[in-house]
């Protein structure tokens, strides 16, 4: 926390993007139903690409990828969730947004707590979490 008690701690985390025929690979969050590419937060000393094939490999053990190719790395701001006048929560986010061209494997969920779907699906007309949208909406 900073002097004033904001948060101000980068959330370091890696995405992945895999796009096959049109589609591209998202998982479902359990607890408000959005999409998301999926990733999740780095631990401890490991690189933005550890980091990636550790939560790819919780999320979705039977998946193999082929070779991650770093896209972009985002650093913004996190606005708060609901209404759009609140104020941004002072929470800085730090994303790496890998790309593979080749997954392959059953999309068997690992983390059912967290997640209860993965799908291959058209990138528009599906609920995303902000970050997701960012993405698709530079991507695709």
């Amino acid at each position: 926390m900073d002097k004033g008690g904001a948060y101000t701690e980068m959330a370091k985390s890696s995405k992945l993007v895999a796009a096959k025929r049109g589609r591209v690979l998202l998982v479902r969050r359990r607890r408000d139903q959005r999409w998301m590419f999926p990733g999740g937060r780095r631990r401890g000393r490991e690189s933005d690409k550890q980091c990636l094939r550790r939560e790819i490999k919780e999320e979705l053990p039977k998946l193999k990828l082929g070779r991650l190719r770093l896209w972009k790395e985002l650093k913004a701001k996190k606005p708060r969730s609901g209404r759009k006048k609140k104020p941004r929560s002072g929470r800085k986010m730090s994303d790496a947004i890998f790309i593979t061209t080749k997954a392959s494997g059953r999309l068997a969920i690992g983390d059912k707590q967290e997640l209860d779907k993965a799908a291959w699906r058209k990138p528009r007309g599906v609920r995303l979490t902000p970050t997701s949208r960012y993405i698709r909406d530079k991507l695709f």
